[in-house]
């Protein structure tokens, strides 16, 4: 197992920490078979987390007197999961419409809206994350327009609401290409309803946030009001840099409009499903594109899909793509991520890389890297312990930390999870 090369996705400043990362004292995770992602495997090792973050890794990690110690001797110790591409709490399980916030579905731009003013924390898929060993997702708006709104990165666990669960509360803009805004548009015979249309729709838009950008720039200087239109604001952050383009693609002649569309722009892109990314994996590496696949465990539902296959995420990172991998949950229900990347190992993808797919390279891929995805000192203290090898279909998550905080533990005699300290959350 070698260490993750560092991501060239600059670091965002850590979030404050709220209730969700609020802990005291120190708690050791020690005797397991440890495995940072970033580093070598560690055999009896222990993860020291102090306040919430991670202080020491390593086979003799001095433990503080007064530490509450969790023995995971005989278990593997991992960091905890991100889910990259979710839809959890914004598109609620068993709700119907009631729950169902995905899309602001009324014009074909909506960059203003954001995930994080629609998450309900209250949804039980919050609780099968946790389940699944994820300690966090990226939760973004659904893909029935071409332009969606902002995602935002949060813990799973923790809150008395999502602002206490959140590491970053507008991390990217969701975009979608190909059939989805071409059938939803299509169908009320109004721009976009091809597939020229949609890219039309982008392009205007960006075209607008460019002069919306130099305008605002001129008012600054000369001290003048400038009146602020925050579906442009969003959109001038792209082109800054400052969100990553959150394209929803899976054809390949769809995926090629995407990169066209990032050259004449210059922003972040990160392509969401990559069906057909193995068709032009090259050109996706040589650009340095990462692509978040899947998810995995669907049937061929729709044209776009006739190509879906498990081994098309090997063909992708073997030709150099960093790659992740998402449940789209509610699509395959969230806690299957790590099933998904036992299915993709079996077809072919390496241990490591999968591995990585979990864990840093989503967190990278959001510029998040500076407070998740692996286990390192300074990391927030997100760590699972499972009964063994979380790749083995067998295994399971039997204690799952956000912060240094324990949030669920499997309970073996009455064979079922438990999540901790949920009252605390209504807590005074």
């Amino acid at each position: 197992m070698t260490p993750t090369s560092s991501s060239s996705t600059p670091a965002r400043t850590p979030a404050t920490r709220t209730s969700a990362t609020r802990t005291s004292g120190a708690v050791a995770i020690a005797g397991g078979y440890v495995v940072p992602v970033c580093a070598d495997p560690i055999e009896g090792g222990t993860v020291l987390v102090v306040d919430g973050r991670i202080v020491a890794v390593g086979a003799d990690v001095q433990v503080p007197d007064g530490a509450r110690v969790v023995d995971a001797t005989g278990r593997w110790v991992l960091p905890g999961f991100v889910d990259g591409h979710a839809h959890v709490g914004l598109h609620e399980e068993g709700e119907g419409a009631a729950g169902h916030d995905t899309n602001e579905m009324v014009t074909p731009n909506t960059a203003g809206v954001r995930a994080v003013d629609a998450v309900n924390i209250e949804d039980e898929g919050f609780r099968d994350a946790l389940v699944g060993g994820i300690t966090s997702v990226v939760v973004k708006p659904g893909s029935g327009n071409p332009i969606g709104g902002q995602s935002v990165a949060m813990k799973t666990w923790g809150g008395r609401t999502v602002d206490e669960q959140v590491v970053s509360a507008s991390v990217s803009v969701k975009s979608a290409l190909g059939e989805n805004p071409k059938r939803v548009y299509g169908e009320r015979k109004q721009l976009p309803s091809t597939r020229l249309g949609t890219a039309l729709v982008i392009r205007e838009a960006f075209n607008k946030a460019r002069h919306y950008a130099a305008a605002r720039a001129a008012a600054a200087t000369k001290g003048e009001p400038f009146a602020t239109d925050l579906a442009l604001e969003t959109l001038a952050r792209v082109l800054d840099g400052e969100l990553v383009w959150d394209q929803h693609t899976h054809r390949h002649d769809d995926i090629a409009t995407a990169l066209r569309l990032a050259d004449e722009f210059g922003y972040r892109l990160v392509v969401n499903h990559g069906t057909e990314a193995h068709k032009i994996a090259d050109v996706l590496a040589e650009r340095d594109v990462p692509v978040i696949f899947g998810p995995m465990l669907t049937s061929r539902s729709k044209v776009e899909l006739r190509d879906r296959a498990v081994a098309n995420l090997a063909a992708i990172a073997a030709a150099g793509v960093r790659v992740a991998i998402t449940t789209d949950h509610p699509v395959v229900p969230i806690n299957f991520l790590v099933h998904q990347a036992t299915l993709a190992v079996k077809e072919g993808l390496p241990r490591q890389t999968a591995l990585e797919a979990l864990t840093t390279n989503p967190a990278a891929f959001f510029g998040l890297d500076a407070r998740i995805g692996a286990l390192e000192p300074g990391r927030d203290g997100d760590v699972v312990v499972w009964s063994g090898d979380p790749l083995d279909v067998n295994a399971r998550a039997e204690h799952v930390l956000i912060a240094g905080r324990t949030v669920y533990t499997w309970d073996a005699d009455a064979h079922r999870g438990r999540v901790v300290e949920r009252a605390e959350r209504f807590a005074g």
